[in-house]
């Protein structure tokens, strides 16, 4: 399946529903699996409904393969007005719009070769002990269609074009060879970046914090783990409409496997848990000295993981972070 978290129109505001693409629709799974549950003459189907296909993706994962298993049922048998929508009239939002937790990894390493070398180092060694991740913000999230938000902060914005894998079920201590029955599917993430920043922030031996805590943008859909075949699939960088880059079917060095086995060393990952591969060497401008501008208009193509697209916002006032020891800012 193909789950997105979409956005109708109600008395009340615009509300969040879960569904998945069918051609040029869009299904919401709630509804179909009610009226499914009440074609089979189930009692509370409503009820029912709400139990086993809930409308929102954390809920859904929460309810592990039996959830997944009710969903394909009403997705395979939904029609009708109020379950299934023109594709192009609704509004995509990032398809888990909540994660529980946020760790991006650093997995390629030809990028992480080229920021050596750029800092004048050795590649090294311990990058290939052991697959490093930093912690992000799982609350400053974007979808499909959002503008990509410039900080005040900052003066050279950059993206990273990633894949993320979502788990899909409680793990600890997980071994690798198990490691792909944790994952409920992947989808196309951007780190978005603020690089002066976390430039600083990393010459002082810490982070990144401020330099990627305000936007990772996510979508446009999850493809399931069922329909993926456990490779990253090229990945092509166009920002107005020129091609900046493409990866070429390069994999990371490490997998998805052994980074959710990392992960889960004495420490419990929870469904809605979002693990980030990285960026490959040149899918973000700082591999290429390229930079983006606002108003750009940038789209990461991952062929069955869908196009994320959108428009780099402009800067909002003009804050530094920079401050004297009295708290005030500097100049």
């Amino acid at each position: 399946m193909k789950l997105v978290t979409f956005e109708v129109g109600t008395p009340l505001g615009p509300v969040e529903r879960l569904g998945a693409l069918r051609g040029g629709e869009v299904v919401d799974l709630n509804r179909a699996a009610e009226r499914l549950y009440e074609r089979e003459g189930r009692a509370r189907p409503a009820a029912r409904a709400a139990f086993f296909v809930p409308p929102d993706l954390l809920g859904l994962l929460d309810g592990g393969e039996e959830s997944l298993v009710e969903a394909r049922r009403a997705l395979e048998s939904a029609s009708g007005g109020g379950t299934v929508w023109d594709a192009a009239l609704v509004r995509l939002r990032a398809p888990l719009p909540r994660p529980r937790s946020l760790r991006d990894f650093f997995a390629f390493e030809d990028h992480a070769k080229a920021g050596a070398a750029r800092r004048g180092e050795p590649m090294q060694k311990e990058w290939y002990d052991q697959p490093v991740f930093y912690k992000g913000n799982p609350r400053e999230v974007y979808g499909p269609g959002d503008e990509m938000p410039w900080p005040a902060f900052t003066r050279r914005l950059d993206f990273e074009f990633e894949v993320a894998a979502v788990v899909g079920r409680e793990g600890r201590d997980v071994p690798v060879a198990d490691a792909k029955r944790f994952i409920a599917g992947v989808m196309v993430m951007n780190d978005c970046s603020a690089r002066d920043i976390q430039k600083n922030e990393m010459v002082c031996r810490m982070g990144p914090a401020k330099g990627k805590d305000f936007a990772t943008m996510l979508g446009p859909h999850l493809l399931t783990v069922d329909e993926w075949d456990g490779r990253v699939p090229e990945l092509i960088v166009r920002v107005n409409g020129e091609e900046w880059s493409r990866s070429n079917g390069l994999q990371p060095y490490w997998s998805f496997a052994t980074m959710l086995s990392h992960a889960s060393q004495c420490e419990t990952l929870l469904p809605g848990d979002l693990l980030g591969s990285g960026t490959y060497f040149k899918g973000c401008g700082l591999d290429q000295d390229r930079w983006l501008k606002p108003g750009d208009r940038l789209e990461l193509d991952a062929g069955p993981l869908g196009v994320l697209a959108s428009t780099v916002g402009a800067p909002r006032g003009s804050l530094r972070l920079k401050y004297r020891q009295d708290g005030s800012y500097a100049s």
